[in-house]
């Protein structure tokens, strides 16, 4: 008699166990994860682009001795840059994502107007290690603008998944603490193309 409840008992705990993780409780952590990935995709990518910019700007005074307000706004931009942290708990702030984007923008700027004075310099513009790191920029931009795209589609991912049928019954009752998380918006003045005056 005691083998048949047994039995019964483990049909029932196999059973509960197939339908919770077919009803979408596994769906919360998993989009939560895949966007806190995503976001270190995006520290990484700024942080490869932060040390990168020594260089560059080691490498462009040796020719642009007389533009040194650029090069400082750039060695301050980075330094302001790289003290804004932004860890996986700050990722439901919206304020917290502001100012790491809009250090990271003036960071941007600030580098645009560094490669536009390499245009006055054309012995810098043939020498080698500028155009190395030139070509490393800008093969780094192009990855945190994919690192920072996967993130917003994660971002979206997630916070419909705390809104959505059947994970919204998760989140209201298991995950209750687990709130939406800040998405990238495009800084102001974004649709306009930097202008280059020399």
């Amino acid at each position: 008699m005691a083998f048949p409840n047994r039995l019964r008992n483990f049909i029932a705990v196999a059973l509960l166990g197939l339908s919770l993780s077919a009803c979408g409780y596994n769906t919360i952590p998993t989009a939560e994860e895949t966007a806190k990935a995503r976001w270190a995709d995006v520290e990484n990518n700024y942080q490869r682009r932060a040390d990168l910019i020594p260089n560059l700007v080691a490498t462009v005074q040796g020719y642009a001795k007389q533009e040194k307000d650029v090069l400082t706004g750039v060695i301050e931009a980075r330094a302001k840059a790289t003290q804004v942290h932004v860890d996986a708990a700050d990722l439901t702030d919206p304020d917290k994502i502001k100012q790491f984007q809009d250090a990271q923008s003036k960071l941007t700027g600030a580098l645009g107007r560094l490669l536009a004075v390499s245009e006055n310099y054309p012995d810098l513009k043939s020498n080698q290690n500028f155009l190395a790191l030139q070509s490393q920029l800008e093969g780094t931009e192009n990855r945190i603008a994919v690192a920072r795209r996967d993130y917003i589609a994660s971002v979206r991912d997630y916070n419909l998944t705390l809104q959505t049928f059947p994970s919204i019954l998760w989140a209201s009752t298991v995950f209750r603490s687990k709130k939406p998380m800040a998405s990238f918006t495009a800084a102001e003045g974004a649709q306009t193309p930097p202008a280059v005056k020399f």
